[in-house]
């Protein structure tokens, strides 16, 4: 349990008090509930990572130093390059506040050296999609058909696997086949169209599962109650179907919104188109979706014209 600071902590303050005293103010409750459990679980993580013989939560941290966090970060590292970057940057978020309390001055974790995330290019094909959902949705798997269902959310909308196992009846417009939607991690808005196979897969599980609040809860109940799965079942599962589908097991449900986005791309959508789905707020936060394919520069070379070199009659 994090135990309560009512006052700023002082300057000898372990790094623990510094990261409970975070943990604490309305700048960490302002966080979506997601994110905080996120950032609770990688600060409770770096807190018990041990350097030059004890944990980081004993330190003082007038006596933190840039090569003690950089020895945590390089342990950070063998877990893997973005853990090692967000735990990095939920850290430095604990020390930016304390500084806005004028405890230091200094950020050593600001001088730490990253090693820069080499971007996920895998990419779902779209028969590979539609093999995923006949085996989700087959008949004798129905202990398969809210996964189906995420995924197929996932994939014609473009959002995030977190945000579809959390939705809720009360967000869909099944008369005219849309979803409004706020999405957890930026609290952005989305309001977007359900394609006819969609439709009618989410009024057959609201004829199924209407009487409780998520649209894709466990097909059977858990202490007697309908409840949503967790992001790690969502991903057994998941794998489980690709090995019964034969499909590889490279893909992941996270690669689906990567994989709407390639797909809108290549159908010509703009940068604004791609922001009214997705839910970004700039076009730099894009970035990471962005990619090159020979249809999309197929489109974009024959709006050219007759304006490109030819050969003259």
């Amino acid at each position: 349990m994090v135990k309560r600071y009512k006052s700023i902590p002082k300057h000898s303050a372990t790094l623990e008090e510094v990261i409970n005293f975070y943990r604490n103010s309305d700048a960490y409750r302002r966080l979506s509930s997601s994110s905080q459990k996120d950032y609770d679980n990688h600060l409770s993580a770096t807190l018990i990572t041990e350097v030059e013989g004890k944990m980081l939560r004993a330190y003082r941290c007038k006596n933190l130093k840039v090569r003690h966090i950089t020895q945590a970060y390089n342990n950070w590292l063998l877990v893997g390059t973005r853990t090692a970057n967000y735990r990095r940057s939920v850290l430095s978020a604990a020390w930016k506040h304390i500084m806005r309390h004028d405890v230091f001055v200094h950020n050593p974790i600001a001088l730490v050296q990253t090693v820069t995330e080499e971007p996920r290019r895998v990419y779902w094909d779209k028969e590979q999609v539609h093999h995923f959902l006949s085996v989700a949705y087959a008949e004798n798997n129905w202990r398969w058909r809210s996964i189906g269902l995420i995924v197929h959310m996932a994939y014609d909308w473009g959002q995030r696997i977190g945000d579809m196992r959390l939705l809720t009846w009360n967000s869909l417009d099944l008369n005219h086949c849309r979803v409004d939607m706020t999405q957890s991690k930026r609290n952005a808005e989305v309001h977007l169209p359900m394609s006819n196979a969609l439709c009618d897969v989410l009024r057959q599980q609201h004829e199924d599962f209407s009487y409780q609040e998520y649209v894709v809860p466990r097909t059977l109940p858990k202490a007697g109650a309908y409840t949503p799965y967790t992001k790690q079942e969502i991903s057994l599962h998941i794998n489980r179907i690709l090995d019964e589908a034969n499909l590889p097991k490279k893909l992941t449900g996270m690669d689906l919104r990567r994989t709407a986005v390639k797909e809108m791309m290549e159908g010509g959508a703009d940068v604004v188109d791609l922001m009214q789905v997705t839910g970004h707020k700039n076009v730099a936060s894009l970035k990471p979706y962005m990619v090159n394919t020979f249809s999309g520069a197929s489109k974009a070379l024959a709006k050219r014209g007759d304006n490109g070199t030819r050969e003259e009659d």
